[in-house]
């Protein structure tokens, strides 16, 4: 359902010669991504921890290891369903770069960066805070992936972009033009699927079935009041409430809160949702107008801005050692350390991947390829075949 939630999204923002490319992309991140996680991701993000670093078993038969992770849930969670929970996790994390790089990105490429974020990145960072790594010793906690998974996914996203470069026409003498998605209901179609899909993402990281998982539904469910923040800035600043940026700041809101969202008050999850969803536009605009980063989907500004402060807000409103609730700046130097690493881990290992590729296969299409739109050129059909 998330796959599906961000091919709507980002194929809806995108131009329609590209949609099936965005819908391929969507569907190869879950196909390479359940691979390459089995077989060296897994291992790397929850095998036996190595200096805080990373895991050193756990590769290629996971089940047949004794790995102190299938220690710890005492028989009741099968390391089967661990496995597969986990694994939607890092697909999610690959595809966030997905509509960030829509409509000039070459798709053999896309493949490796995917498998790179899946079998690399990913897994060492998530091993740092889920894995028994040296972020969690230091009491950084992140209960649902705000950090290790939209922050890593948006960083990952941004030097794709910034590396790519813009799309044809994008940008005219220093101003940013606006080209406008081929189906804004599609768009929105997936924001509503998306939400669906994080009643697994929140309430699933309790890894049981408990008064905690119906807390974290709830605390969920209200941090969407990101939509009315979205929608207040855009109708204050714009004249007009945006549509987009309105189902935008709900999923902004739904990032945010996935850090605390076991810990923090009803009141603390909607301030939350609200906080990240009136900033989800103001990042949109800059990331365009001032620093033209090209992202179609705004995913960068969706997964980044919001992830990166649902973060630190989980060491302001946590009712269990939160800054209001007198836990002292510990927790919120821990929740803003681990966000400065999991920005600049990510962006060093991904520049130099990318780097890489781009000496020596390429990462972006011709421009002829590029006018034409990708469905026809690189996979040989269309998505709206006129007859």
């Amino acid at each position: 359902m998330m796959q599906m939630g961000f091919a709507c999204c980002e194929s809806g923002f995108a131009r329609s010669k590209n949609a099936c490319n965005i819908w391929l992309k969507n569907l190869l991140d879950f196909m390479v991504g359940a691979l390459v996680y089995y077989f060296i991701g897994f291992g790397l993000m929850y095998g036996n921890d190595w200096h805080g670093l990373i895991g050193i078993n756990g590769f290629f038969t996971p089940f047949n290891q004794d790995l102190q992770i299938w220690q710890t849930y005492d028989g009741t969670l099968s390391p089967q369903a661990f496995l597969l929970f986990q694994t939607m996790f890092c697909a999610t994390t690959a595809t966030i770069i997905s509509g960030s790089v829509a409509e000039r990105f070459k798709f053999s490429t896309y493949i490796m960066v995917s498998s790179f974020m899946t079998g690399i990145v990913y897994p060492i960072i998530g091993h740092w805070i889920w894995g028994g790594g040296w972020l969690s010793q230091l009491g950084f906690t992140d209960f649902a992936g705000s950090g290790a998974v939209h922050l890593v996914g948006a960083t990952a996203a941004c030097v794709c972009a910034i590396s790519v470069g813009p799309r044809i026409g994008k940008y005219v003498n220093g101003k940013s033009i606006a080209i406008p998605g081929h189906n804004i209901p599609m768009a929105m179609l997936g924001g509503f699927i998306l939400w669906v899909g994080w009643y697994g993402f929140n309430p699933g990281s309790e890894l049981a079935f408990d008064n905690v998982t119906i807390y974290t539904t709830v605390t969920t469910t209200l941090a969407a009041a990101g939509g009315l923040g979205g929608m207040a800035y855009t109708w204050i600043r714009y004249g007009k409430p945006d549509p987009t940026l309105s189902m935008n700041g709900a999923l902004a809101g739904l990032v945010a809160i996935c850090t605390g969202v076991a810990e923090v008050s009803y009141v603390g999850s909607i301030l939350i949702g609200l906080i990240a969803g009136i900033l989800l536009p103001i990042s949109v605009s800059v990331m365009d107008n001032k620093f033209h980063v090209d992202d179609p989907a705004g995913a960068i500004s969706l997964h980044g801005c919001s992830g990166f402060t649902g973060v630190w807000l989980a060491g302001v409103f946590s009712t269990k050692n939160g800054l209001l609730y007198g836990g002292g700046l510990a927790r919120l130097g821990a929740q803003l350390l681990g966000d400065v690493v999991i920005v600049a881990t990510t962006a060093a290992l991904v520049f130099l991947f990318i780097t890489l590729l781009k000496k020596t296969l390429g990462i972006r299409v011709s421009r002829e390829i590029e006018l034409k739109g990708l469905d026809i050129t690189e996979h040989g059909m269309e998505a709206y075949p006129t007859m």
